[in-house]
C-alpha cells in the first residue's frame, strides 16, 4: 500500500481517536446530508455497484438504528449514485468539486493522482483520495465470432468502438493499443457507450469494441444471446509487454461459458476503486468505510449484483496506488488492515 504508514494515521487522525474515535450517532443525524458518488452509464457495472453501495452506507434521518435491525449506514447521510460517462469524468468531477465521490479504474486513478500517462500535461489532481479497492475489472475486447478477429493486432482497419469519450475504458483501451504498437490512425474508430456498441455490433455496423468492466458484463451477456461472438484475448508476449509498461495490470482469464459459446479467454484486470475528495469531512468518511465493511451490509453486498460479491475487506487496499482518505486509513488502522 503506497504512501500510508501508521505515522501518517496518526498524524491525521488522532485528534480523531482522542475525541472517541467516531462521533455519536445523534451528531450527525440532526440534518440530513447528502452524498453523491459518481459513477457511470446506467448500463454499466459501475451504476449498478453505486447503486448498491448507496443504498448500504446511507441511513436517513429517523431511520431505524442498526443495533434493532435498522441501516447500518452513517447516521443522517443520504447517498445517491449519479450516472456519468465513468472514470475520467469522475476524476475532473471531483476534481471540480461537483461530486464528493466517484468510482475509478486504478489506472486512472493513478496517472491521475500522480499526473503522469494521459495527466501529463494537465498535471496531478491532487485532491484525489481512496476509500477502497473494490473489485477486478477485466478488459474485454468483443468481436462478431465472424468478423476474423482473432488476435488485438486484427483490429487493423476494422470498425472499433474504443469507449465512451470521458470513460476509463478509451484511456485503457488507448494504453493497450500503443503498447502493442497500433495507432488509432489505423483503425476506424468509434467513442460509444457499452450499450450503443453492443447494439451496433449487434447490428452489423461495428467490427469489434472495448469494455472495461467486472466479468460479467450484462451488455455483453445479452449481446451474446442475440448473435455469435468472441472475446479477443490479451495474453502471452502482449500481456506481458502490457504488464511492464502498466505495472498495475495482473492477469486473468474470462471464464468459459460466462458469455454463450465463449471458451476461456485470457485478458487483464485492473482494480475498480472508489475515490473521494480530499477535504470531506474525516468523520464522514470514516463512517462511510466501517459502513461498506459493517458485517450486516455483507448480505446486501452478497445479494446486490454479481460485482457485490468481489467487494471483499481483506482485499480493500490491494492495488491502491493513491493516498488513503484520513479517514480511511483511520479505520483501515483500527481494523488491522494497514500498520
Amino acid at each position: 500500500m503506497a504512501g500510508i504508514s501508521r505515522r501518517d494515521v496518526l498524524k491525521s487522525g488522532g485528534a480523531f481517536l482522542a475525541a472517541a474515535g467516531f462521533a455519536p450517532a445523534s451528531a450527525l443525524a440532526q440534518e440530513a446530508r447528502f452524498f453523491r458518488i459518481a459513477t457511470g452509464p446506467t448500463e454499466s457495472g459501475y451504476f449498478t455497484v453505486g447503486t448498491l453501495i448507496s443504498s448500504v452506507v446511507s441511513s436517513p434521518p429517523g431511520a431505524r438504528d442498526c443495533a434493532r435491525g435498522g441501516s447500518c449506514g452513517v447516521p443522517g447521510l443520504i447517498a445517491v449514485a449519479q450516472t456519468t460517462a465513468g472514470s475520467v469524468a469522475n476524476v475532473e468531477a471531483i476534481a471540480a468539486q461537483r461530486f464528493e465521490s466517484g468510482l475509478c479504474q486504478a489506472d486512472i486513478a493513478y496517472w491521475a493522482f500522480h499526473g503522469t500517462g494521459p495527466y501529463r500535461r494537465q498535471g496531478a489532481v491532487k485532491n484525489l483520495r481512496a476509500i477502497a479497492n473494490l473489485y477486478p475489472e477485466t478488459m474485454h475486447v468483443v468481436a462478431r465470432d465472424n468478423s476474423g478477429i482473432r488476435e488485438i493486432r486484427h483490429l487493423r482497419g476494422k470498425r472499433v468502438s474504443l469507449g465512451e469519450k470521458e470513460s476509463g475504458t478509451l484511456v485503457t483501451a488507448r494504453a493497450i493499443l500503443q503498447s502493442l504498437g497500433i495507432g488509432e490512425r489505423d483503425l476506424r474508430v468509434q467513442n460509444l457507450k457499452p450499450g450503443e456498441a453492443a447494439d451496433a455490433l449487434r447490428e452489423g455496423k461495428l467490427d469489434a469494441f472495448f469494455e472495461m468492466t467486472g466479468a460479467p458484463s450484462t451488455t455483453i451477456v445479452d449481446l451474446a444471446k442475440d448473435i455469435d461472438i468472441r472475446l479477443v484475448p490479451i495474453a502471452g508476449q502482449n500481456a506481458s509487454r502490457l504488464r511492464a509498461a502498466f505495472p498495475f495490470f495482473t492477469e486473468s482469464t474470462i471464464p468459459a461459458k460466462l458469455y454463450r459459446n465463449v471458451d476461456d479467454t485470457p485478458s487483464l484486470n485492473i482494480g475498480a476503486l472508489w475515490l473521494v475528495a480530499a477535504d470531506v469531512d474525516e468523520k464522514i468518511v470514516y463512517g462511510l468505510t466501517r459502513a461498506l465493511w459493517h458485517p450486516n451490509n455483507r448480505k446486501a453486498l452478497d445479494a446486490g449484483n454479481p460485482f457485490g460479491k468481489l467487494i471483499r475487506q481483506q482485499t480493500a487496499v490491494d492495488g491502491v496506488a493513491l493516498q488513503l482518505h484520513s479517514g480511511a486509513a483511520l479505520y483501515y488502522f483500527e481494523a488491522g488492515i494497514i500498520r
